[in-house]
């Protein structure tokens, strides 16, 4: 089934975490991280986020640079990549940033259970975003987005979602950014839960770059999924 080159795109700090547990959102990237990401953002067709990171992080999902902006224009792209959000049970907020903000198509895949419910909230709402049927898995999803002419995707969070694409063999590349600090907070969130992951111990990944960015680590990894595709 065709589906997108997907990179999952994660902060985490050096105990694994990618938040606390506070009310404020905690800032693990440097400047000089968001602005690699902001150009991995221009270099893709979708970003894909989960309804949690929604709701914990109201994020816009938009491409920040001008420069960048103007070069998806020129390309005959629109200035943001698609806005994608993943959310089983159709409860997000369609006031939220993600779906008030910018000119990016936005697309919401939920259960079959909650379309309707959320059709009508978003119509009520006045929202542009379309609420898609989710199908039948992940895997539909992104053969969904694929149909719609998506050839790379974005994944940045939250953990339900990395866990969800790690577990079931969906990653075509990983990239993770290390911050100098530990949280040591029990209840913050991990960049992954527990699962049966497709790289595990008898399938590990294999190291395709490890730099530093100021005092960051930024750790790119090809799942030997991806090195099958190729």
């Amino acid at each position: 089934m065709p589906r997108p080159y997907t990179l999952l795109s994660c902060a985490v700090s050096l105990d694994g975490r990618i938040d606390d547990s506070g009310p404020e959102r905690l800032r693990l990237s440097s400047p000089e991280d968001f602005d690699e990401v902001d150009e991995l953002r221009a270099g893709c067709d979708a970003i894909l986020v989960g309804a949690g990171t929604v709701r914990s992080d109201d994020p816009r999902l938009l491409v920040r640079s001008p420069e960048r902006r103007s070069r998806r224009l020129a390309q005959g792209r629109a200035a943001d990549p698609v806005k994608v959000v993943l959310s089983e049970r159709g409860g997000v907020d369609p006031a939220a940033c993600v779906f008030t903000t910018g000119d990016a198509a936005t697309l919401v895949y939920v259960g079959s259970a909650a379309h309707r419910d959320a059709v009508r909230r978003f119509a009520e709402a006045g929202g542009g975003a379309e609420i898609v049927e989710a199908g039948r898995g992940l895997g539909a999803v992104l053969a969904d987005l694929a149909a719609r002419g998506v050839e790379r995707l974005l994944v940045e969070g939250g953990t339900g979602v990395h866990t969800r694409f790690l577990t079931e063999g969906l990653a075509d590349e990983l990239r993770v950014a290390v911050a100098p600090f530990l949280v040591g907070d029990a209840d913050a969130p991990r960049f992954v839960g527990p699962g049966a992951f497709a790289d595990g111990p008898d399938h590990p990944m294999r190291l395709a770059e490890a730099r530093a960015l100021g005092d960051m680590a930024i750790l790119r990894y090809l799942p030997q999924t991806t090195e099958s595709r190729r």
